[in-house]
């Protein structure tokens, strides 16, 4: 048994999840702070539990290559990054372990990391959140705590977030404003939220608990001089006695309560509560990852669950012939059909409820979709969406995480209902920090063995008589695919005007139908889009009665 505060000397051999060095002394894994893979070190060991040490190195015998200078002096305090003591080679090639390991052995699988994309690791995340203590410091936690370490310039943040951070510790100073305290449940400021954009323009959110501030005017024109590329300032409402972040209602001081962003050539409306990857360059980077692996041709149904503002519905959407998205949050959700009008993207729905409440009402509803997409919270899929995903019996599920853990849990769980994982790769979302994203590709599995069935034809018991053979063939014979070309012909022919492909789209749509061939690029109308008239729907109607599809 290890002693506290005793020294040892060993060898670091790997990594945590959380990058902490890992060594072994007399058998014990100890877990030593800001060591890296190959180093020999003295180890002072901090604590001592049933099964594991933690400990700190006071002595490096043969640094590694791969250390490096932390760039941040707040680094080691704040809980905010693991890997400042690395180079960028050593990250990465840790994170692409890490997920190798989850997938290993928690998942069991034997699927290969294929790699790491990273990108530029300083000022990457456009969405900031710093806490406000009860003293009005504003910072972000230390590891594993609730406690503030004030904090004036981040690594990884925008330098709009850190001006208004500043911005506010201004106002906070200048006019006596309380800040809420955890332990008592009592004070005003809670959070700061900064979502910025490609241009570099932010959106900004102030977080209280109640309904307004002292002094709202002020707060105002602190926060637009701090940051003047700045497009609206939002009071949101959080009285919930819980760690969360986000309000349960949103009131604009100043400006526009939404910021626009590119990504992937497609512009989105992005509200406080919608989600939005952190790092645009990465999001990219992993959006085409995903498309990869879910082999779209353009003809394809997908299902895209936890779909946020819609970003990778809408990426999808231009490879498939229709993607269907579902997230709880209705703000999202409304952001999202926002979205897909705006880059004029007429294959896709959206549906506002519970991932797994959608799941299993699209599975009773018979839907079969091609590709189901997932990119689900940190807490991974409840085992109900994994069971009425199975259900639904997609060819290909494309699983998203921003955690390997509970990604490969996941895994684990959709081989038992028949999904083994083919591909994996890792994508550095969060550099100088622990996390990783990933994106793996899941195929069902195919046969293991066959049983060998005689069948015979002809009259008497147990046989299949010749003579309905071709009547059931002709019953289980695939409709001909019914095309927007078909139907624009057929009412032309017996009504003497043409329909628009968006206004037959429309009808679909509003009838609850299936939109399986709608193009991914519809014609752009030469006058402002006009909803399809009485006589022009009638006909619509009739078209898709002649053809059994209504």
């Amino acid at each position: 048994m290890l002693e506290k505060n005793k020294v040892y000397r060993a060898r670091i051999q790997g990594y945590t999840s959380e990058g902490l060095g890992v060594a072994r002394i007399d058998g014990q894994a100890v877990f030593v702070h800001q060591a890296l893979r190959g180093e020999e070190c003295d180890i002072l060991v901090l604590k001592v539990l049933k099964n594991a040490a933690f400990g700190k190195a006071v002595r490096v015998y043969e640094p590694s290559p791969h250390r490096v200078e932390p760039d941040c002096p707040y680094y080691g305090r704040c809980g905010g990054c693991d890997f400042r003591h690395m180079d960028r080679a050593e990250e990465l090639a840790a994170k692409r372990q890490r997920v190798q390991d989850a997938l290993a052995r928690i998942g069991g699988s034997a699927v290969t990391v294929e790699g790491i994309d990273g990108g530029e690791p300083l000022h990457y995340r456009n969405k900031s959140q710093y806490p406000v203590a009860a003293d009005g410091s504003v910072g972000f936690y230390k590891a594993r705590s609730h406690q503030v370490i004030p904090v004036e310039r981040c690594c990884i943040q925008k330098p709009q977030a850190d001006a208004a951070a500043q911005a506010l510790r201004t106002y906070l100073r200048l006019y006596g404003v309380s800040c809420y305290d955890e332990k008592t449940r009592r004070g005003l400021v809670r959070y700061l939220y900064v979502r910025t954009n490609g241009a570099g323009q932010s959106l900004l959110c102030v977080l209280v608990n109640g309904k307004k501030l002292p002094h709202e005017r002020e707060l105002v024109d602190l926060l637009r001089q701090a940051v003047p590329e700045a497009v609206g300032v939002v009071l949101g409402v959080n009285t919930r006695p819980t760690g969360a972040v986000l309000g349960q209602e949103y009131r604009t001081l100043w400006g526009a309560d939404v910021l626009t962003d590119t990504l992937c050539g497609l512009t989105f409306r992005l509200s406080v509560p919608s989600f939005y990857q952190v790092n645009r360059e990465m999001a990219e980077v992993l959006y085409r990852r995903a498309v990869e692996f879910a082999g779209l041709t353009g003809t394809e149904t997908v299902l895209d669950l936890y779909c946020g503002a819609g970003t990778i519905t809408q990426v999808m959407a231009r490879h498939a012939g229709r993607v269907i998205g579902a997230e709880i949050v209705p703000e999202a959700i409304e952001d999202a059909r926002a979205n897909a009008q705006r880059n004029g993207v007429e294959n896709v729905e959206f549906f506002c409820g519970d991932a797994a409440a959608a799941a299993a009402d699209f599975a009773r509803r018979g839907l079969r979709p091609d590709v189901i997409c997932v990119d689900p919270p940190r807490k991974g899929l409840a085992p109900e969406v994994v069971h009425a995903a199975a259900q639904m019996a997609p060819k290909r599920i494309v699983y998203v995480s921003c955690d390997p853990a509970t990604l490969a849990r996941d895994v684990k769980l959709l081989a038992r209902e028949g999904y083994r994982a083919i591909r994996a790769a890792a994508v550095d979302m969060f550099p100088g920090t622990a996390n990783v994203e990933t994106v793996v590709l899941l195929s069902h599995k195919k046969a293991d063995s066959y049983i060998h069935i005689d069948v015979e034809f002809g009259e008497g018991e147990g046989k299949i008589p010749v003579d309905s053979i071709a009547k059931r063939a002709e019953a289980y014979k695939p409709k001909e695919k019914v095309t927007y070309k078909m139907i624009k012909e057929y009412i032309e022919a017996k009504y003497g005007f043409k329909v628009h492909t968006a206004y037959i789209a429309e009808v679909k749509r509003n009838l609850g139908l299936p939109m399986y061939d709608a193009p991914n690029a519809v014609e752009e109308l030469k006058q402002p889009r006009k909803h399809p008239t009485p006589e022009k729907v009638e006909a619509i109607k009739d078209a898709l009665r002649y053809f059994a599809v209504i």
